[in-house]
């Protein structure tokens, strides 16, 4: 069975940092690109980072680069976003995504972490 758990969501004050976290299970974590999505109320779901499967080579919205930071680690197959300078535009339900490297149609999606970002 597949899972994606994330954890790490909270309320913050501006110029803060959190640090989310995506464990994964029930599939071959390596072999999988990772992403980070978010979706504030009232706006669709916009991709915040990846990081590819195999090279590693991560892609970043211009409204987080420099701030943000995407990353996995295969040996406790989990995925993160560290995110630093946070503004109060960042706030958003964050999901976490799988998608096999080739067979595109398995995609997975994590519940949502909530993160606030407000004095």
């Amino acid at each position: 069975q597949v899972q994606l758990v994330e954890s790490g969501g909270g309320l913050v004050q501006p110029g803060g940092s959190l640090r989310l976290s995506c464990a994964a299970s029930g599939f071959t974590f390596s072999t999988y690109t990772m992403s980070w999505y978010r979706q504030a109320p009232g706006k669709e779901r916009e991709l915040v980072a990846t990081i590819i499967a195999g090279n590693g080579i991560t892609n970043y919205a211009d409204a987080v680069k420099g701030r943000f930071t995407i990353s996995r680690d295969s040996a406790k197959n989990t995925a993160y976003l560290q995110m630093n300078s946070l503004k109060p535009e960042d706030t958003a339900v964050y999901y976490c995504n799988a998608q096999h490297v080739l067979l595109k149609r398995n995609d997975y999606w994590g519940q949502g972490t909530q993160v606030t970002v407000s004095s």
